[in-house]
């Protein structure tokens, strides 16, 4: 099993925005070949998104990013991101 941690840091001004793209795709997303899980979180204060996926392996991953709906999201965080996604891939342990 492949497992990400994502924090996003959208600027201000896009954080709304930022947080519904990634709403928009959680059930196409949920529904691929591969998806174990894929869920969003916010911190309290609402400046941060963190998304957390599990993954049957890499290759599905992989499969995801090349998604039309995918890209439209990472096409749209080039400009409403404060600084590069924050990924970090783990292994699940138990």
């Amino acid at each position: 099993m492949h497992c990400v941690f994502a924090t996003i840091t959208p600027k201000a001004e896009y954080f709304e925005s930022a947080k519904a793209a990634i709403l928009s795709i959680l059930d196409e997303t949920r529904h691929e070949t591969g998806c174990i899980q894929f869920d969003i979180h916010t911190n309290t204060d609402q400046t941060e998104l963190f998304l957390y996926e599990q993954w049957v392996n890499e290759s599905a991953l992989q499969l995801h990013y090349l998604q039309d709906y995918t890209q439209k999201v990472f096409v749209a965080y080039e400009t409403w991101l404060e600084k590069p996604v924050d990924i970090v891939a783990m292994n699940h342990l138990g």
